[in-house]
């Protein structure tokens, strides 16, 4: 068969991103902090886009009124200066004894919190002990190199040999380096465990061949699993002198190195504010700090044709004004497509804003999108990063997202809504008698939820609450 060249017709179908698709896509996950970064960043690389100023976005009624044009007439100048004049052009650098005698601004200073130092580390706090308890070099590198292999409570997690290996030290000035960091303070830091960690501290308030000390370095298990009685027949005492040394283990510090690194506050800023409007819900956008964009009239008069500018300018101008409307396109309907659904999550969802977290719905991606007419994995990239600001509080997007369980009564119980009823029943138990996860299965079947034991020992851990034996309190 010959080969030969022809031309075909056929009509297919096609899915293709085109560039403006592909940007919207990109801006959807992102929060309105991101947001922000990107648009600055676009201002940077594209002439075009320009942000519109601040006092042409207030509103005409704030504008301040035209004079007429009976007092625009221009006075005569001053050629003469005063001490307004002096105090203008000068004042900063003035000292106060120099300043004409005028009523002063008093300035706000700033917030208290704003000139805090940082706060010192377990690194540096340990650091700072080494330098004034030892000048032997050698102890100081041994015990520089114990403090930088401690983690965030502590605890060394690096052994006695691997230490030695790092800088060829002896084994015995290791050991050496190692019982001078455990004096320091917090007292039980640079403990290679749980056990150790307790015995320092026991040690340091001179409790040694105490029951007390017994019961962390021979019965420490026994102690974990709250088998107190076992504990009084091995060291041969009454369980109410074995329920006094534990009292005094329980205040013992169980992460001393924590105190050090504390957790720092992360603020959430929320990108849609629900708010109360007589008896609806409305969902407005947190669009502080976004800039308004707008094409620049200046270089949008170079497409003019009547310009005389070079193509080469001209298509560089075109290209750039091509990429600056899809932006403003692409982050307006951003926005609208987050309103979309943040108002039909308000719908599905008036009874939790009413009445608080037990009267949450169950509710997937699937039940706002066939809602607002999307995709779910459009829903999916809204709802990423998202935060949202009700009256019950401050809520990730997601999290008004949950699988339902169908209850005896037809309707379907949100997992979020059995978790918060475990924790209360859980609250409101009796400490000597804390109730097990088949109880807490029981209790649920009489109000009409049907689940399974694991179900519930599942949603215990998601909770971070231990085991009924180890909620047990001893007295």
């Amino acid at each position: 068969m010959p080969i030969q060249q022809k031309l075909h017709t056929r009509l297919v179908q096609k899915l293709i991103l085109t560039p403006s698709l592909q940007q919207a896509i990109k801006l959807l996950p992102m929060s309105t902090l991101e947001l922000v970064d990107m648009l600055n960043q676009e201002m940077v690389e594209n002439p075009l886009l320009e942000e519109v100023p601040t006092e042409e976005l207030q509103p005409a009624e704030a504008a301040a009124p035209e004079k007429p044009e009976a007092e625009e007439a221009p006075k005569p100048e001053k050629m003469e200066w005063d001490d307004s004049d002096y105090e203008y052009f000068f004042g900063d650098y003035l000292d106060d004894g120099y300043r004409p005698r005028t009523p002063q601004e008093v300035k706000e200073l700033p917030p208290i919190e704003n000139t805090l130092s940082t706060s010192s580390s377990l690194s540096d706090h340990l650091v700072w002990q080494l330098s004034l308890q030892t000048e032997d070099d050698l102890l100081r590198e041994i015990g520089a190199a114990i403090i930088g292999n401690l983690d965030d409570d502590g605890y060394l997690v690096a052994s006695v040999d691997e230490i030695a290996a790092m800088g060829s030290w002896p084994l015995v000035e290791v050991e050496r380096g190692l019982r001078l960091v455990q004096q320091f303070d917090p007292i039980g830091v640079a403990a290679r465990d749980l056990q150790e960690c307790l015995w320092l501290q026991l040690r340091h308030l001179g409790l040694e061949g105490t029951p007390t000390e017994k019961i962390v370095t021979e019965h420490l298990r026994l102690l974990q699993n709250h088998q107190v009685p076992e504990i009084a027949r091995k060291l041969g005492i009454s369980i109410e002198e074995v329920k006094h040394h534990i009292e005094i283990i329980r205040n013992l510090d169980p992460k001393p190195g924590s105190r050090y690194n504390p957790t720092q506050s992360q603020y959430v800023i929320p990108d849609v504010y629900v708010m109360k409007v007589e008896d609806q819900y409305v969902a407005v956008l947190n669009e502080e700090g976004l800039p308004q964009l707008r094409i620049s009239p200046v270089y949008r008069r170079l497409l003019d044709k009547g310009t005389d500018n070079s193509d080469e300018t001209r298509a560089y101008v075109k290209e750039k004004f091509r990429s600056a409307l899809w932006l403003i396109k692409s982050v307006d309907q951003r926005q609208k497509t987050i309103h979309k659904v943040a108002t039909s999550i308000i719908n599905f969802q008036r009874d939790f804003l009413d009445r608080g977290i037990e009267h949450l719905r169950p509710l997937v991606l699937r039940d706002v999108a066939n809602d607002i007419g999307m995709h779910e994995s459009t829903v999916s990239r809204v709802v990423n990063n998202k935060y949202m600001h009700t009256p019950q509080g401050v809520f990730e997007m997601k999290f008004f997202f949950h699988s339902g369980i169908s209850s005896s009564y037809g309707e379907s119980v949100s997992s979020v809504t059995i978790k918060q009823r475990i924790r209360k029943i859980i609250e409101h138990e009796d400490p000597r008698k804390p109730l097990s996860d088949s109880k807490i299965v029981s209790i649920l079947q009489r109000e009409g939820l049907m689940l399974a034991r694991r179900t519930i020992a599942k949603y215990r851990e998601e909770l971070k609450i231990p085991t009924s034996n180890q909620r047990k309190v001893l007295y």
